[in-house]
């Protein structure tokens, strides 16, 4: 069941967690009727209770429907360590004003912190621009997911951000340097500099991630029709660069082959080194159904075990 986002609409829900919880909620569901296998979301099977243990892990909604007690046999413990990464820098802001490509980045964040959560793994979230904003410690406690919903909820109703730059590839560095032990990192971001240096630079940081044996999943969070497709209506338009301010007045026509061109050998030279990196590359649409974050983590967290 694939779940899609209306951003907007975003803006009217003031509880981030409950809204989380609702989507993982429906995505778990998904899986349950999928007649894929081999993702365990919370536990693989029931066994019968034994008299004497504790009552922890008894199924309470099994023992409603059977009148028998069954306890949950939990998966091993995987001790997974993740870091979240949240590029929020003014490109993330686009388009304005609903600022798409951040909520859509933080509400997928959010639900990626409540499966973890479910999952008794340990997380913790980065934000950064040209420097980082905020870290986390890690950790898999139910305070913790609570307290980092909340920081997103924050996040979530903060107005644009004022023009800045954006270094991707020194906070990844640094992030790189500080984690001491292997672990999966996530990264969320457009992955758009303003010069090509700057491209290559981030996607050697990627690589020093990988060189610490630590495993990645790198969204690439874009508004495709406008973005890669350069889609807009045929008429004068003032294009702005959000994080310089630098404007350019023209018609869509008179560049558009030129910029899908110069996007596509750019996303498929960030696919292709994501690729020689042994890095997950996902492309992510912010018009499409969210379920594609969810899956492509599940995933990654099968081969991070």
């Amino acid at each position: 069941m694939l779940m899609a986002l209306d951003l907007a609409a975003v803006r009217s829900f003031e509880n981030l967690e409950f809204l989380a919880r609702q989507l993982v909620e429906g995505f778990i569901t998904g899986l349950h009727q999928s007649p894929y296998h081999g993702f365990s979301v919370e536990f693989s099977e029931h066994r019968l209770y034994n008299p004497g243990e504790s009552t922890r892990h008894i199924d309470w909604k099994v023992l409603a429907r059977t009148d028998k007690l069954f306890v949950k046999r939990y998966e091993e413990e995987t001790n997974l360590r993740c870091h979240l990464l949240l590029d929020v820098s003014p490109s993330m802001y686009y388009p304005e004003p609903t600022h798409d490509k951040l909520r859509f980045s933080i509400l997928c964040a959010a639900a990626l912190i409540t499966l973890l959560q479910k999952q008794r793994d340990a997380v913790g979230l980065v934000t950064f621009a040209e420097q980082i904003e905020l870290q986390t410690p890690v950790r898999s406690t139910s305070t913790h997911r609570h307290t980092l919903l909340l920081t997103l909820q924050q996040l979530l109703e903060r107005p644009a951000a004022p023009r800045r730059p954006t270094d991707v590839a020194g906070v990844i560095h640094r992030i790189a340097q500080q984690i001491p032990k292997r672990s999966l990192v996530v990264l969320f971001s457009d992955m758009l500099g303003r010069a090509p240096e700057e491209q290559t630079a981030a996607l050697a940081a990627l690589q020093h991630l990988r060189h610490q044996q630590h495993e990645v999943l790198l969204f690439h969070v874009m508004d495709r029709a406008t973005e890669s497709d350069f889609d807009f209506a045929e008429r004068p338009y003032l294009f702005e660069d959000i994080e310089t301010g630098e404007t350019i007045k023209l018609q869509p026509a008179q560049v558009r082959e030129q910029y899908r061109a110069a996007m596509r050998e750019y996303e498929q030279e960030l696919a292709l080194r994501c690729g020689q990196y042994k890095i997950d590359f996902v492309p992510v649409d912010i018009r499409e159904p969210f379920d594609k974050v969810l899956h492509a983590y599940m995933v990654k967290r099968g081969k991070a075990k």
